[in-house]
C-alpha cells in the first residue's frame, strides 16, 4: 500500500481487549467507560504487534500499515534507523483477578533462533504448541495502578531453604535437596529443573496433596508467612499444578500504585493480582513453566531461562511538574519508556518531544495541543502521536499514560 505524507495529526486508536481467563471482569470495561459483559477482560493492547494491532477508525487502517508506509514521519529517523519500519514497543493495560502463568520471555538471539526453528519445522503461527510468535526479545516493565501482587526473579538458595523449614513431604524434601546442591553454584538451576520434571511424576497428585496439607497446617497454626498464603491461593486456582510451589523459589513483591517493576528477558515471573500499565518490546513470546493449561515447552523454557538469583529490579523513576505531576519510568532497555500523568487545569505538561508516542486516558478529560491544532481525549480513549507532529502538551483534568522510545 502506498500512502503519501500528509499534514501531521493525532491518530485516534481502537484497541483489542484480550479475554484470557485470568482477567478481571470489571477493571478494563470501567476504564473504557463501557458496561461489563460478565466475561474476563485481561489485557488492552495498544501498539502494532501483528497478533492484535491497534486500528485507526477514521481511515480503516491498522497502525502497523501506517508506520510501514511512512516510517520517517511516524517514527522519526532515530527510531526508524534503529528498528526499521516497526513500532519497537507494545503497551498494555493488564487487569488480573487470578494468577497468570509462570513464564519466561526469550533473549534476542534465542527468540530469533526459536522463531526460525519453528518456521522451518512448519509449526503454524496459530498452533497451540507454538512457543515463538515473533523473532524479538521481550523485556517488560509494569507500573501499578492498584495494589499489585507479583512474583519476579529467583531467590538465593539459602533464602528458599529457610522458607521450607519444617516441611517433610516428598516435594519439599526434593526441593530442599536441590537447593542444597544449588548453594554450591549460586544459581537455582537444579531446583527449577527438578520442579519442572515433577510435572510428569506418577505420584505427583498425591505429593501435591500432601505438600498442600503441610502448608495449610502451618498457616492454621499461625506460623505461616505471606509466601505460604500465596501458595494456598495458587492451589485454589490451579489445584494439582506443580507450579503452585514456585513461590518458595521466587521473590514476592507487592507494588503500591505508582510503584514499578522491570523484568529482563530470561527472568521467570508471574503476576498474581492487580491492575497495571505494562510496556514491553514489541513481542508476544511467552514460554510457560506452570500455573497454566496451555502448552509448556520445557526444553525451550530451560534454554531461555536465567537461573541466577537476583533481587527485584526497579526501573529508574523521576518526577516533574508542581501542581500537575508526571512520573517517568525508564527501564534499562532502548525500546520503551513510560510516563504516567496526573494533570490539573492549572498546569499543562509536555509529552516527550520526538519519536512515536501512544497516549491512553485513564481518567477525566484531557487535550493534546500541538502546532496543528488540538485533540480532545476522554476517559478510555487513546491516540497515536507521530514523530512529525513535534512538541505536544497535555492539559485538562485527568490521568493518562504515554508510551515512548527514549
Amino acid at each position: 500500500m502506498k500512502m503519501e505524507p500528509n499534514q501531521p495529526s493525532v491518530y485516534r486508536l481502537q484497541n483489542t481487549v484480550q479475554r484470557y481467563d485470568w482477567g478481571s471482569r470489571t477493571a478494563i470495561p470501567l476504564l473504557l467507560g463501557v458496561v461489563p459483559d460478565g466475561e474476563p477482560a485481561a489485557e488492552l493492547w495498544l501498539g502494532a504487534h501483528p497478533s492484535a494491532p491497534s486500528l485507526i477508525p477514521e481511515s480503516s487502517l491498522v497502525l502497523s500499515d501506517l508506520i510501514r508506509a511512512q516510517p520517517a514521519n511516524m517514527l522519526g529517523a532515530r527510531v526508524a534507523n534503529k528498528y526499521g519500519p516497526e513500532l519497537p514497543y507494545l503497551a498494555k493495560i493488564l487487569a488480573a483477578d487470578r494468577a497468570l502463568s509462570l513464564q519466561v520471555h526469550p533473549k534476542p538471539h534465542l527468540a530469533r533462533a526459536g522463531y526460525n526453528r519453528e518456521n522451518r519445522t512448519g509449526v503454524p503461527h496459530d498452533a497451540r504448541h507454538r512457543s515463538f510468535h515473533d523473532p524479538r526479545h521481550k523485556p517488560e516493565m509494569i507500573v501499578a495502578l492498584t495494589e499489585f501482587e507479583a512474583m519476579a526473579g529467583l531467590r538465593a538458595p539459602r533464602v528458599a531453604l529457610r522458607a521450607l523449614d519444617g516441611f517433610e513431604s516428598p516435594i519439599f524434601e526434593r526441593m530442599r535437596a536441590n537447593l542444597q546442591a544449588d548453594r554450591l553454584t549460586g544459581t537455582v538451576r537444579e531446583s527449577v529443573t527438578d520442579l519442572l520434571a515433577m510435572r510428569e511424576h506418577t505420584d505427583r497428585p498425591d505429593w501435591v496433596a500432601r505438600a498442600i496439607a503441610e502448608v495449610e497446617a502451618r498457616v492454621a497454626s499461625g506460623g505461616g508467612d505471606q509466601t505460604d498464603k500465596v501458595v494456598l491461593l495458587l492451589a485454589e486456582q490451579h489445584s494439582e499444578d506443580i507450579g503452585i510451589f514456585s513461590p518458595y523459589l521466587l521473590n514476592r513483591v507487592t507494588l503500591q500504585p505508582g510503584e514499578s517493576l522491570f523484568l529482563a528477558a530470561g527472568e521467570v515471573h508471574a503476576y498474581i493480582h492487580g491492575v497495571g500499565v505494562e510496556i514491553m518490546a514489541n513481542s508476544d513470546n511467552v514460554l510457560r513453566a506452570g500455573l497454566t493449561s496451555k502448552h509448556v515447552d520445557t526444553s525451550a523454557l530451560l534454554e531461555c531461562m536465567s537461573f541466577e538469583a537476583k533481587p527485584i529490579a526497579r526501573p529508574a523513576h523521576s518526577q516533574f511538574g508542581t501542581k500537575s505531576r508526571a512520573d517517568q519510568y525508564r527501564a534499562p532497555v532502548s525500546e520503551f519508556a513510560l510516563t504516567l500523568f496526573d494533570i490539573v487545569p492549572a498546569e499543562p505538561l509536555d509529552l516527550p518531544h520526538d519519536g512515536p508516542r501512544i497516549v491512553q486516558i485513564l481518567e477525566g478529560d484531557l487535550t493534546l495541543t500541538h502546532d496543528f491544532g488540538t485533540t480532545r481525549l476522554l476517559q478510555g480513549e487513546s491516540a497515536f502521536v507521530p514523530h512529525h507532529l513535534g512538541a505536544v502538551q497535555i492539559s485538562g483534568d485527568g490521568r493518562a499514560f504515554s508510551a515512548w522510545v527514549p
